[in-house]
């Protein structure tokens, strides 16, 4: 990573570890209130990363007394057993929150299985109800976590987005479209484009851009070029490339040419240790508040 890494990086384990200990005193108010928030994290088959991100939920949920459950399902898994999981789940009142984990086998058809899950528990925000509370601005809906922990890194740095030319590059339910919700909403009221890999002059719509968030799953794409002096990069990418000179064979990149890009920033995120530590934060936050709306404990 440059030498870059001083002043104008925005250190996402650190604002995540804020919202962790916003969590503690939440669960405290819940406990009080003789509530145990839960969670319930379904996960089938044997996909490495996956397991790793239900096994970091899970530390996470232990962290802050957050009950955790965690479902392991094999492969051969069919949709109508995994829908009854998910069913069961909904009807268990220690249950405040569901999460099936991304990306099921794929025999499996991920749109009815989230449309399976009761929308008062879906704390990954992906059901329509919630989907349709994100663009109507009602508060008692979830929103999808990334994006929500992309706006509160933008927050923590005190970027200002009212009138801001803010790029969005991708257009997935999971990223790009909420994420361009939350920048249109009243109280954040930056002026949205949202650009795609089929975008005429892809380059020229990210100059235009004060704040440029990349979600488009392509290693290093968005090069110096793209950038204008001066603009806030969100990198939400995380990708896998061949580096022999590493342990492991491989390191994280994200969908920004980091290296080359951070000196033009104002602010930037780093791949690892920016948006990613934010996820599975907001995460918590949305089971807190299921938790609450469920139980009726202000």
């Amino acid at each position: 990573m440059s030498s870059s890494k001083s002043s104008n990086v925005i250190d996402g384990k650190a604002v995540a570890a804020a919202v962790i200990k916003e969590c503690l005193t939440e669960v405290d108010a819940l406990r009080r209130h003789n509530v145990v928030p839960g969670l319930a994290v379904v996960l089938v088959g044997e996909d490495p990363a996956s397991k790793v991100y239900v096994g970091a939920k899970a530390r996470t949920c232990l962290e802050l007394g957050i009950y955790s459950r965690k479902i392991e399902l094999p492969a051969e898994t069919t949709q109508e057993e995994l829908i009854g999981v998910v069913h069961d789940l909904n009807r268990d009142p220690a249950i405040h929150g569901i999460l099936v984990q991304s990306p099921p086998p794929k025999h499996i058809d991920e749109e009815a299985v989230i449309r399976a899950i009761d929308p008062r528990k879906d704390v990954d925000g992906f059901h329509p109800e919630n989907v349709a509370k994100l663009a109507l601005e009602d508060p008692t809906g979830f929103v999808p976590c990334t994006p929500a922990g992309c706006l509160r890194l933008l927050k923590a740095a005190g970027i200002s987005t009212t009138g801001a030319d803010a790029v969005v590059i991708g257009r997935s339910m999971i990223v790009g479209k909420p994420m361009a919700f939350l920048l249109m909403a009243k109280g954040t009221d930056a002026t949205v484009t949202i650009a795609h890999s089929r975008s005429t002059d892809l380059p020229g719509i990210c100059r235009r851009a004060d704040i440029l968030i990349a979600a488009v799953g392509r290693p290093e794409m968005v090069k110096a070029d793209w950038v204008k002096d001066g603009a806030v990069v969100i990198d939400v990418g995380i990708n896998r490339v061949d580096d022999p000179s590493t342990k492991k064979g491989y390191r994280l990149v994200g969908d920004v040419a980091y290296d080359e890009v951070a000196p033009k920033c104002r602010a930037i995120t780093p791949v690892p240790g920016g948006v990613g530590p934010m996820t599975i934060a907001l995460l918590m936050k949305n089971t807190l508040q299921a938790a609450r709306q469920q139980t009726r404990v202000v």
